[in-house]
C-alpha cells in the first residue's frame, strides 16, 4: 500500500517538475526575446539621437539651427513610433507565451482529472 502511495506521489513530482521545466523554457525564451527587442529599439532611438546631436553641435548661426529643428521632431517622432511599436510587439509575444503557458496548465489539470475520475471508478468497481 505505501509503495503505491509512495509510486503516485513520485510520478506526480516527476510530471510537476517537467511541467515546471517547460513552463520555465516558455519565460524565458519570451524573456530573451523581449529584451533583444527592447535592446535594438533602444540601440536604434540612441543611434538617430547621437547622429541628431552630432548635427547639432555642427550648429553655427540661427539659419542652420532652423534647418536642423526638423530634424530633430523627425528623430523624437521616429523614436516614439519605435517605442509604440515594440510595447505592441512585446505585448503580443507575451500574450503567445502566456497563452501557451496557459495551454500546458490547462492539459496537466485535464490529464490529472481524468486519472483521478479513472481511479475511483476503478475503486468503486473492485467495492
Amino acid at each position: 500500500m505505501y509503495q503505491q502511495i509512495n509510486e503516485q506521489f513520485a510520478a506526480a513530482s516527476r510530471q510537476f517538475a517537467d511541467t515546471a521545466a517547460q513552463i520555465n523554457r516558455l519565460a524565458i525564451d519570451n524573456a530573451t526575446q523581449v529584451f533583444g527587442l527592447q535592446l535594438a529599439a533602444l540601440e536604434a532611438g540612441a543611434t538617430a539621437t547621437f547622429a541628431f546631436l552630432g548635427e547639432v553641435a555642427e550648429v553655427r548661426n540661427p539659419e542652420q539651427l532652423k534647418a536642423v529643428w526638423p530634424k530633430g521632431l523627425q528623430v523624437a517622432r521616429e523614436t516614439v513610433e519605435r517605442s509604440i511599436a515594440t510595447g505592441q510587439d512585446v505585448v503580443g509575444r507575451t500574450l503567445k507565451t502566456n497563452e501557451a503557458i496557459g495551454q500546458i496548465a490547462k492539459a496537466q489539470f485535464e490529464a490529472q482529472a481524468k486519472d483521478v475520475s479513472d481511479k475511483v471508478a476503478q475503486a468503486t468497481k473492485q467495492k
